[in-house]
């Protein structure tokens, strides 16, 4: 017999609260934490923007329809529709990367 785990929620942090500090770090590490952590999730909105206008430009240029663009892309017209309206919360980075290959776009990722 197995002991019963306990999925009781005894906190939710606000939206717009700062979770860091809910989960105890001091004022001001936890405002830094949070500040940082609203920087990196800018700077992942603003590659999944340069990613989606990538491919809705690619279908300008071709001029493809969203459904006949789903197919090339592996995708449903739904999900073409989320790209072209810039919907960034719905994709991962890797998802529209695999997008761009389908159209023949190459994708090169530099750190410095």
């Amino acid at each position: 017999m197995t002991d019963k785990i306990d999925t009781q929620s005894r906190h939710v942090t606000k939206a717009g609260g700062n979770v860091f500090a809910d989960l105890g770090f001091a004022p001001d590490e936890a405002a830094s934490m949070l500040a940082e952590s609203k920087a990196e999730m800018a700077r992942t909105d603003e590659l999944k923007r340069q990613l989606m206008a990538e491919i809705n430009n690619w279908m300008k240029a071709t001029n493809q329809r969203q459904v006949t663009a789903a197919k090339i892309l592996h995708t449903t017209r739904p999900r073409v529709s989320d790209v072209v309206n810039q919907k960034t919360e719905k994709f991962t980075i890797d998802a529209l990367v695999g997008m761009a290959g389908y159209i023949g776009k190459k994708v090169h990722l530099i750190i410095e």
